[in-house]
């Protein structure tokens, strides 16, 4: 479910959008939780918790509770109301407002950013044999992209199938050495959970986008890349995705060095000779 206080989401700290994340999308596990079994799921401590409860405008840990009990029997969901939740705010809804948010979004999503996982993020991608991607849904253009992108550099990469049977004929092709690249913004798939579960038999890694701050141990690629995508009640950008891919795309063409140039100056040359213009 959306949990909704009167604090944006981006002026909170980084873990309080964990706190707020995991109360979002494990709402009857925190309702059964003390504030103790709560900072120590999320291993924050108890001031932390407690700062949260007070940033949002709760007295205490009970307060808090009540309040999501009342969201919780409240809360309409689906993407009508999400982008209800983005016209409410207080921002004229004009293009330089959505503009001046996605500015937002994407401070966030530094403010977020590890060095280290990134860096491990373009290694992968370097040294996998192929790359496999799966994307659906709204996130089916992100995915579409990142092929783009990594085939211009003359990676090997395949787009998996979104759903169904095949799906799984194409994570057969999947083996050592291979690195298979998902987007688990909001939640995992069933897809999803497929291509994490088979990587322990198949042996290959997995790398996956995610706009979620908590994420459990069981819905964990081997490498999470974080890009915030607003509010669980606001319309979900894909801002931020596209420039971590961007982001990430540059950076492996920098690590590459004169074999990016190569591969880039071969499809120019190509794109010359065989131009309808010519």
């Amino acid at each position: 479910m959306s949990i909704q206080f009167p604090v944006m989401p981006q002026q909170l700290t980084k873990s309080e959008t964990r706190i707020l994340d995991y109360i979002s999308h494990n709402t009857e596990a925190f309702l059964f939780s003390s504030i103790g079994q709560l900072a120590q799921n999320l291993e924050v401590s108890e001031a932390t918790i407690s700062r949260f409860v007070r940033h949002v405008g709760c007295q205490d840990f009970k307060d808090l509770k009540q309040l999501v009990i009342r969201q919780a029997a409240a809360d309409a969901g689906g993407p009508a109301a999400k982008m209800a939740g983005t016209l409410s705010r207080k921002e004229n809804p004009t293009a330089a407002g959505w503009l001046r948010l996605q500015q937002q979004y994407l401070e966030k999503t530094l403010e977020e950013l590890d060095e280290a996982t990134f860096q491990q993020a373009v290694q992968a991608v370097r040294d996998a044999r192929r790359v496999f991607i799966h994307a659906k849904s709204a996130s089916s253009s992100l995915g579409q992209l990142l092929r783009f992108r990594l085939r211009r550099l003359g990676i090997d990469v395949q787009l998996l199938p979104s759903g169904g049977s095949e799906v799984l004929e194409g994570l057969a092709q999947a083996k050592e050495g291979d690195l298979v690249i998902l987007f688990s913004l909001s939640k995992v798939s069933r897809e999803g959970r497929m291509i994490l579960d088979y990587r322990k038999e198949a042996g290959y890694r997995t790398l996956a986008f995610c706009s979620r701050a908590f994420i459990p141990e069981d819905e964990k690629a081997d490498i999470q890349l974080f890009a915030y995508r607003g509010g669980p009640q606001e319309y979900h950008s894909m801002a931020a995705p596209a420039a971590l891919i961007d982001g990430l795309i540059v950076e492996i063409s920098r690590q590459m060095g004169a074999q990016s140039a190569r591969s880039l100056s071969r499809l120019h040359q190509l794109k010359k000779k065989y131009s309808p213009d010519r």
